[in-house]
């Protein structure tokens, strides 16, 4: 997975936790709606500048949209069950990550 992969997923990740719709990100940010969906698609890059006024548009800090730092003002049910995810699925091994990744491709397709 790639740098705007995981971007675009933290974004997309954190503005619905913010119950933001795509046109009201887009809008608070000033982009058009088709490039907040290619960023969370990993098809497009931010600027820095950009980048800074999503987090800020978020509430976050701009490490959180790269999954690193705490997103302390975002500890809605959401989240707390994201990192609990997460940390169950970081300490399988390949084999069982590959397993639990079909599992979910079957929940969510």
């Amino acid at each position: 997975m790639s740098l705007a992969d995981i971007f675009g997923a933290n974004l997309r990740h954190h503005r619905k936790a913010k119950r933001l719709t795509q046109a009201e990100l887009a809008e608070r940010v000033d982009l058009s709606t088709e490039m907040i969906s290619k960023i969370e698609r990993g098809a497009a890059t931010p600027s820095f500048e950009t980048i800074r006024r999503l987090a800020e548009s978020l509430a976050l800090p701009e490490q959180a949209l790269f999954g690193f730092g705490p997103a302390a003002e975002d500890d809605s049910e959401r989240t707390r069950l994201l990192v609990k995810i997460h940390a169950k699925l970081s300490r399988l091994n390949e084999d069982q990550l590959a397993r639990a990744d079909r599992m979910l491709s079957a929940l969510t397709d």
